[in-house]
């Protein structure tokens, strides 16, 4: 443990916790990647704005710049947590805790059983701004502000509007785009914008293949309008103002 603030416990006890422990399947729900043990339990990391994992070969030199978490594995192989703000959290939990905590997300947007009829009552039953329902966790699980920007583009849906004013048909737009936009970044390994990297240390591809998302001023390739950028809820939201038409928040 070189940097504590990462850990939700004492580095002591979140050492005891691991050591020796078989990490038996891994996997991810919502923004947390989730090493399942042997025996139970996981070790849930949740990377926040600029952690990631990296993985070292036995003798090999670490590309991390600033590791906080460092797990000794078999063979001499190393996994890394490296973050440079330090936003991300790393927790050991139970079986039960782990339970208690997956019951808290919303359901994964790529699962099959999740259907446009279930985003469609969802976004019904709220006044918040699309792209903040989104993006809360709760009501769907591991979105986050790029993916969310570019698939309200894809739907022709502006960000700020009112969740409940979506028609049915405006719904299944943005569930189709939705899953589109996440299974391309997922082929693409992500987007690197500054520090994301994969675990061997490379840049995600997608960043490309962005369509609004940090290009304010340039070309909408749908229609050459110029994309726009506004401020709510304290993040940046990117949009066609002639492909997604709407008010702006409070108007």
């Amino acid at each position: 443990v070189l940097h504590a603030d990462v850990l939700a416990e004492p580095p002591d006890a979140f050492a005891e916790r691991l050591r020796g422990r078989r990490v038996a399947d891994v996997g991810r729900r919502g923004k947390n990647v989730v090493f399942h043990l042997e025996g139970g339990g996981v070790l849930l990391v949740n990377l926040g704005m600029t952690g990631r994992l990296l993985t070292v070969a036995a003798g090999g030199a670490s590309t991390a710049t600033h590791p906080a978490l460092r797990f000794a594995l078999e063979g001499g192989r190393t996994l890394v947590y490296d973050d440079v703000r330090r936003f991300g959290r790393v927790e050991a939990l139970d079986a039960a805790g782990w339970a208690e905590r997956s019951a808290a997300l919303g359901p994964e947007p790529l699962d099959p059983g999740f259907t446009a009829a279930d985003l469609a009552a969802g976004l019904s039953r709220s006044r918040s701004p699309v792209r903040s329902w989104l993006l809360d966790q709760r009501r769907v699980a591991g979105v986050g502000n790029i993916y969310a920007n570019e698939a309200l583009h894809r739907a022709g849906v502006h960000p700020a509007r009112p969740a409940d004013s979506l028609s049915r048909e405006e719904a299944r737009a943005l569930h189709r785009a939705l899953r589109a936009v996440l299974r391309e970044a997922i082929r693409a390994r992500g987007t690197t914008l500054r520090d994301y990297r994969t675990a061997e240390g490379g840049r995600g591809g997608y960043g490309v293949r962005l369509r609004v998302y940090g290009r304010d001023g340039e070309p909408c390739p749908r229609c050459n309008s110029a994309v726009e950028r506004l401020v709510f809820a304290n993040r940046s939201a990117f949009l066609c103002p002639r492909c997604q038409p709407g008010a702006e928040p409070g108007s």
